[in-house]
Formats: C-alpha cells, structure tokens, sequence
C-alpha cells in the first residue's frame, strides 16, 4: 500500500524591530535542512513585517521581509521573533494582527527569543506555559500573572511554543521536526549541523545570579558561590551562615524571600544540575556522578535525580546515546517530484540530498 506525501506546512516568520538575527536563522535554517536531506518540501516559510517594509535586527543588519503580514493568510503556523527593546517593538495594529490570526486563520503560534512578550501582550498565552529570553523572567512574569513562564529553554505547551534566545530556536525546531516526522530526520539535521546534542525542555536557562539580585543582596550572592565552590562535598547550612556572618533562620529566609526555597532545595538543584551536565557531557559512570557531586549513595542520587527531572538518570543517557547514522535511501528508489522552491532546487546538487527516510503518517 502506497504511504501518502506528507503535507507541506507555511510558516511565517513575524520580525519585529530590533529583533536577534541568530534566533531566526536558527529556527529557519532546520525547515531548509529538513527539505534537504527528505528530499522533499516539507516545510515552506515567509519573513514578514507587519507593513511589508524592512526591518532592522538588533546587529544592525536591515532585513527586506517577504510578505506584508496584513496580506498573508493561510499560515499553519506563526513565530513572532523579538529581540532588543521588544515593548517599543510592540503596537496597537501588531497585537490585533496577532489576535485575528489566533482568532481566523492560525492555531499555532510560537515566538523566539523575546517574541514571547508580545504572545502575552495579546493575550495569547494565558493559561499556557512559556519560555522567554532569561532577561525578561522577572519582568514578565511580573506583568502577565496567568502566564507560566518557565526557565526551560524552550517550551511546547498545546499549540504554543516557544524558546529563549541565542540557539534555542534550533532545539526547539529539531523537536518539532522530529515529532512531525520523526527523529530520524531530526538527528540528521543536527549532525549537518554539527550540533552534538539537542536540548530538550527538561535543560533550563543558566540565568546569572546577579540579574536577579541585583546588586542588594551580597551575602546571598556569598553564599550561592560558596555552594557552587562546594558541590562535591557540600557545606553545612550552619557553616554557610556562619561564613557570611547571619544565622540560619535569617539564611533561610533570604533563600525563601529572593530565590523562592529552602537553602537545602537551592543546594539540591545545583548539585543535580551539575550531574546532568556530567551525565551527557562525559561517560563518567552513574556511581561516580554521585559522589562528585555530593550524594551518599547511588540510590539517594537517582531518587533525587527522578524526582526533581522527571527521569530517573540511567534512562536519561539512554536517551542521549549516539543514534546510528540516518539511513540512505534504497538505491533505484525515485526521488521526490520537483518541487518549486528555490532552496530545495539549489540542494539538489548536494550529497545529502534525499537521503533520509522520513516517518510517514
């Protein structure tokens, strides 16, 4: 029985002034990719504005988008791409665009970097959980109390999704990618790439201390080095308040005023993350990751471990374990019909070309 062409899903890429030029090519770059190597279309995009006119990046690079937004319909989904300043980027015109896209014509929504911001400006992501550029957690979370921002790298919430800045956008993409059709195609693309390992929403930003103290708090901030000086053979709570001249009590309640937990939770979350890294970073045994990192016993560590990301550690370098190369397609097996976009012609002449299998519905 003959398996069905997949449908070619249009995305439009909404930019907004000042936005990170290295977000969008990293959640474009995999659609082109995945054309590439299935040798077929199957994705389409357009950059927009939402007045057809040039927009600046935040580097200073002048970008002529393809489309005017108000004349575009029909788009499977929308990615808002924000960057620098992104609540002067924001206007009365560009939130009801959003919200009749939402409304008419686009399910699916997702914003990069700081694109985030203008979803919940709209009211778009009430009652979902987002990711943002670490930069705007606090203010964000601050302003738009029914949404959930998280610290993940990126998100996939129902219809929504949505990454941090820098080269989240492509970690987020792969996964989508992947979960369209499958993960073969999806760890090719990154081995193109050369992108050794693709993050998942359980890898969260490193956000800087400092940014979320200030410059207000130097004994917590102190105490915070000391621990993460520490992660091997942890300090005592009492010895850590002792260090910076307060006692317990008022230690735990700087810990619960201004990082929202315990000191021995704040601990706990360095010391595992730290095994996290070291988990797929390195084949250091499972044993030995935990006493570098502070645990008495392998049973305590994996239980920590399941409980605070939702895996228990030997299942999680399963996961991350090198998958074989991507399967060539069959010798005498025709190649995809001509497709009419430009990239997917010009990738013809590569090597890649039409050389993964991809999973059909």
């Amino acid at each position: 029985m003959e398996t069905e062409a997949p449908v070619c899903q249009t995305i439009g890429f909404l930019l907004l002034d000042q936005f990170t030029l290295i977000s969008l090519s990293c959640a474009v770059e995999p659609l082109r990719m995945a054309n590439q190597l299935a040798g077929e279309e199957l994705y389409r995009w357009q950059t927009l504005s939402l007045d057809g006119q040039p927009v600046w990046a935040s580097d200073g690079v002048s970008v002529t988008p393809d489309a005017c937004a108000q004349d575009q319909r029909g788009f499977d989904a929308v990615i808002v791409c924000g960057g620098v300043g992104i609540q002067q980027a924001i206007s009365p015109a560009l939130i009801a665009w959003l919200r009749s896209q939402a409304r008419l014509y686009c399910k699916r929504l997702g914003a990069v970097c700081t694109g985030s911001w203008a979803l919940a400006q709209a009211g778009l992501l009430d009652g979902f959980q987002c990711s943002v550029h670490w930069e705007l957690m606090a203010s964000m979370q601050e302003a738009f109390t029914r949404v959930k921002v998280s610290s993940s790298v990126f998100t996939l919430d129902g219809n929504r999704f949505t990454s941090s800045g820098g080269t989240a956008p492509l970690d987020m993409m792969l996964h989508l990618i992947g979960r369209d059709h499958g993960h073969t195609l999806s760890a090719a693309i990154s081995q193109m790439f050369v992108y050794e390992r693709i993050r998942n929403e359980r890898d969260h930003q490193r956000v800087p201390l400092k940014h979320l103290l200030g410059t207000q708090q130097p004994k917590l901030q102190e105490v915070v080095a000391l621990m993460e000086a520490n992660l091997e053979e942890p300090i005592d709570l009492d010895e850590l308040a002792a260090y910076v001249h307060v006692s317990r009590r008022q230690l735990e309640r700087m810990f619960q005023k201004h990082l929202y937990c315990t000191p021995s939770r704040y601990y706990l979350k360095l010391r595992l993350t730290r095994a996290r890294q070291l988990l797929m970073q390195t084949p250091i045994s499972i044993v030995e990751l935990a006493v570098v990192c502070g645990f008495v016993s392998t049973p305590h560590f994996s239980k920590c471990y399941r409980d605070f990301f939702g895996v228990a550690p030997s299942d999680e370098r399963s996961d991350m374990r090198l998958h074989p190369p991507p399967a060539l397609r069959p010798e005498g097996q025709s190649l995809a019909p001509q497709q009419p976009r430009n990239t997917l012609e010009q990738a013809r002449d590569e090597p890649t070309f039409a050389t993964v299998q991809i999973q059909r519905r």
